[in-house]
């Protein structure tokens, strides 16, 4: 018995439990985002390297939250700005790692 029947069990008997539908929408959307071709390369802001992933094609939300998740996983600050992410320090060997392991069509520039 998983936690759905339980859940089940629990509801009046005219009641029936149905997923949310935001859940099936947050599915669409990742298999939209991973059809993407990125590209990762390497810039020098300032005299400092940075990464930048380009190519991101969303909603500024998705960006933001893609940028979040980027940065977490690597351990950097950066940004985002009308579709681009920059990730500060050489981390391109990661965050291809990352992307293609999530799915994601990358192209590599200047490895």
């Amino acid at each position: 018995m998983d936690w759905k029947d339980k859940l089940q069990a629990m509801l009046p008997d005219n009641a029936k439990f149905e997923p949310l539908p935001s859940e099936n929408v947050e599915k669409q959307e990742n298999k939209s985002l991973i059809k993407q071709h990125l590209r990762i390369e390497l810039d020098k802001r300032k005299g400092k390297p940075a990464t930048l992933i380009l190519g991101f094609e969303g909603s500024d939300e998705e960006l933001k939250n893609f940028a979040r998740q980027l940065k977490t996983t690597c351990g950097a600050g950066g940004s985002t700005r009308d579709g681009e992410i920059l990730i500060q320090g050489d981390v391109r060997k990661k965050i291809a790692d990352m992307l293609e392991t999530g799915g994601y069509k990358i192209k590599r520039i200047n490895f």
